[in-house]
Formats: structure tokens, C-alpha cells, sequence
């Protein structure tokens, strides 16, 4: 099968650094021209992209960069109008930037709360409103927004980010009724457990590591390969029927109450 994504022209959010990085770098060796949005882009690749992230071939495939808060209106429309002044339209949106804020319900600020919604929700809402018209002037489109696991199970102390998450899924699936009449889809990804900077996975004590990988059906940390090789489908012809999604791409976290008995059999 060929997903040809050749010349498309595909924004990815959160771009400057781990998991969006990879994504964007991704795309980039499949030959679509990918335009990397954060809201600042480091001189030097100091903790930009972990070792062993580094997509094979980007560095013959160059990013362009666009600075971009996505939860200020003004600067998400002065983005957008420069991507299509630069790349005369846009194919792919992948809104991948997103922040955390742990804290029980009791111990939650309203400032902390609101800054999660404002970033993971109103961050996918801005882009996606933004990029529509250009979508439905081309008559097709993709947009693709990070969800997470913790729209589907959430944890004690996550109750703002998975709040947030199950709100981006629900966006998603009007968002793909909107915009069915033009050809474009609109599809949200749930990973897994990914290490980052952000939830330092990795860095944890061996025992806390090995009390999280017992809830995946394919007990290994996920890769922003993982979470890539998704996205470049679903950005792809071979993925014209499907839209409204909320895809899975979490390694079978809890498919069943213990995946781990089936490594001690």
C-alpha cells in the first residue's frame, strides 16, 4: 500500500521538540512539506529530539518553522496566514501541542485548570478553525488532534488533563460532521506512554516502571514512531472513509484487567 503524502503541505503544532518533532520530521521523510509551529524553535538541538527519535532521512528534509502560541487567537490567525502565504494551502493539521497539570480536584487552581483547557482544547479548536477555509476552498483535508489514553481511562490526579482530552474527542467528532461536506476528516489519537521530558517514564525507579508496563498488552514504552506511523496513515488517501475516530494507539493498555499474566505463562 502507498500512502503517497508527496507535496502535501502538513502544519504539525508542538513541533519543536519530542514526540511533535518526530512527527514532524516523519512526515517530512515521507515527502510532504512540513511547516513546524511552537512557540519558539532552539538554535542548537539540545534536548530537542532524544536519542534514537530522529526520524531516518530528516536531516535531508528540512522543516519550515512558524511561531505560534495556540491558545492566543491572534497569533493562531497571523500563523495560518502566513502558511498558506508561504505554501498557498494546507493539507494536514496535526494538533499535537499540548501541556499536563497534575493536582487532585481539591488541590487545583482555577489558573492551572483554565491553562490546561486553554492549550489542549481551545489550542485544537483555534487551529482547526483557523485552517478550515482553506481546507474546504481545496475541497479535502486532514486534521488530526492528540487525544490521550486518559480520555479513555483516567487517573487519580489527571483531572484536568483528562478532562481536557475527553473534551478534544468530543471536538473531534462534531468537527468531522462539519466538515464531512468538504471532504475533510477530522480523527483523534490516543497514546499510550510515551517517555518524555513531561511525564519521565524513563527516569522512574525500576519497581514504578515496571508497575506501569504491566498494564500493556505489548509490554515496551511506546516511541513517537509508534504514534507517527498512525498519523502518516490517517493523513494519507488510504484513509479517505474515516473520520469521527478516536484511534487507540496505546500498545493495549489495560485491553484486559492484567495483560501481564501473559508474560508469566
Amino acid at each position: 500500500m502507498e500512502l503517497d503524502l508527496r507535496d502535501r503541505v502538513v502544519v504539525v503544532t508542538g513541533a519543536a521538540r519530542g514526540i511533535g518533532a518526530v512527527i514532524a520530521q516523519r512526515f517530512a521523510v515521507e515527502g510532504a512539506r512540513v511547516v513546524a509551529c511552537d512557540l519558539a524553535f532552539s538554535t542548537t538541538a539540545d534536548g530537542e529530539v532524544a536519542d534514537g527519535e530522529v526520524a531516518d532521512g530528516a536531516a535531508q528534509h528540512p522543516l519550515d518553522q512558524v511561531v505560534c502560541d495556540v491558545a492566543d487567537p491572534d497569533s493562531v490567525r497571523a500563523a495560518v496566514a502566513e502558511i498558506v502565504r508561504r505554501h498557498g494551502t494546507i493539507d494536514v493539521l496535526v494538533n499535537n501541542a499540548g501541556i499536563n497539570v497534575e493536582g487532585t480536584v481539591a488541590e487545583l487552581d482555577w489558573e492551572r485548570w483554565k491553562a490546561c483547557f486553554d492549550v489542549n482544547v481551545g489550542g485544537v479548536f483555534l487551529m482547526s478553525q483557523a485552517v478550515a477555509p482553506a481546507m474546504q476552498r481545496a475541497g479535502r483535508g486532514r486534521i488530526l488532534n492528540a487525544a490521550s489514553f486518559a480520555a479513555i481511562v483516567p487517573s487519580v490526579g489527571s483531572a484536568a488533563y483528562a478532562a481536557s482530552k475527553s473534551a478534544v474527542v468530543q471536538l473531534t467528532r462534531v468537527l468531522a460532521s462539519e466538515l464531512g461536506p468538504w471532504d475533510i476528516t477530522v480523527n483523534a489519537y490516543a497514546p499510550g506512554m510515551v517517555p518524555t521530558a513531561m511525564n519521565g517514564f524513563a527516569e522512574m525507579p525500576a519497581v514504578a516502571q515496571d508497575r506501569l508496563l504491566d498494564t500493556l498488552s505489548l509490554r515496551r514504552w511506546e516511541t513517537p514512531d509508534d504514534v507517527a506511523n498512525l498519523l502518516i496513515f490517517l493523513a494519507s488517501d488510504q484513509a479517505a472513509y474515516i473520520t469521527g475516530a478516536l484511534l487507540d494507539v496505546s500498545g493495549g493498555k489495560l485491553a484486559t484487567q492484567i495483560p501481564a499474566r501473559a508474560y508469566g505463562r
